[in-house]
Parts: C-alpha cells; structure tokens; sequence
C-alpha cells in the first residue's frame, strides 16, 4: 500500500527545520545549510550532483531510503523558490500556471486549491507508489494537521538555530497519532523515524 511520507527532512536540536531571514541568496536562512552537514557528504548526495564517491554508512542508507519506491513529490512554494510575500514580477502569483518541465524529465505541476488537491494529483501521477512531502516547513505542517502523513523520518542535526520555522510548534503529535518507530544517531545527525498509529 503506498504511503504519504516525509524523509530526510532536517531539524535542528532546537526544532527549526530553516533558519530565520530565507531569501534568493539564502535559500535555508541564516544558518540553515549547517542543517544539512550530515547528507551533503553521503554517497547517495553526491551522485544526485553528478559526483563520484561520497560516505557511505547510516547517513547514506536514510539518504537513499527516502528515493525508494516514490513515485511523486509535493512541494510548497518556498521549497520551490525561497521567496516570501509578493512574486517579484508578474509572471506568476499563485494563479494557475503551466507546468515546467525539467531536463531529465521532472516536471513541476502548480496547484493553488490547497493540499487535498495536491495530495489527488501527486497520488495520481505516483501510479500506487509513494507520496513524498518534501517541505518546507510549513508545508509539512499543514499536512501533519490534516493527519495526512503516514511516515516521517526527521535527522535531527547537532545545530541550535534559536529561531526560524519551527516544525511542532503548536502541534501535539501524540494526539494526532504518531510515536517514534526506529531511531539511530552518527556523528552528524540522529535520525528519527516518526510513524503513525491510526489514520
């Protein structure tokens, strides 16, 4: 059965998941790519830039377990572009648009009538397989609300940010049904495995 996840995402000690002040020059905040120390070494990193080699190790295999049997990915608009408020020109501010179809085959599909609608599109074009969420925060957020996440796996990084977007902030997720199901720490982050216990 195909699932609705969020995997790799990272958090810092203190539960920011980007820092404070993202824009165009700093895409993850003040003090955001520090995040991301633990994966940006991994094997499975490297060979998405085109690079050879890369650790191998826990961090690489959670690196590599979040590409496995996805077919779709969701992703909000500030992990599309980092820009907050007004679209700096008119080509695009929030109304429909065409989708933008990448070398290699992605193609990116702009849906403005929430995340339900999202959700039926990416299910759709995953074809029975996985749905990942990929951020941003606030993305993640909204589908945690709605109890739409079956699985998420948070590397947490020896970090403190002290502000930012925070993940759980106002969010019980106990009630709304998750407990931790695998945890594991390496020198660069510890991972966590959050699974849900009902839908």
């Amino acid at each position: 059965m195909s699932k609705i996840r969020v995997h790799a995402f990272t958090i810092s000690v203190d539960g920011y998941g980007a820092g404070p002040h993202q824009n165009l020059e700093n895409p993850l905040g003040v003090g955001g790519h520090a995040l991301h120390e633990w994966v940006f070494v991994t094997r499975t990193f490297q060979r998405m830039m085109g690079a050879e080699g890369g650790s191998t190790g826990i961090d690489d295999e959670f690196a590599a377990r979040g590409f496995d049997n996805v077919g779709a990915w969701i992703l909000g608009r500030n992990m599309f572009g980092p820009i907050r408020g007004p679209w700096p020109d008119d080509s695009w501010k929030g109304h429909p648009r065409a989708p933008v179809v990448m070398k290699g085959d992605t193609t990116f599909h702009f849906v403005t009538d929430g995340i339900q609608s999202a959700l039926r599109q990416a299910s759709a074009a995953a074809n029975g397989r996985d749905v990942r969420i990929g951020g941003g925060v606030e993305t993640i957020r909204q589908y945690l609300r709605a109890g739409l996440i079956d699985e998420m796996h948070l590397a947490i990084s020896p970090v403190l940010l002290g502000s930012g977007e925070h993940v759980f902030s106002g969010l019980d997720a106990v009630k709304l049904g998750y407990r931790c199901t695998e945890h594991v720490s390496t020198e660069k982050a510890t991972h966590v495995v959050l699974g849900k216990l009902f839908k």
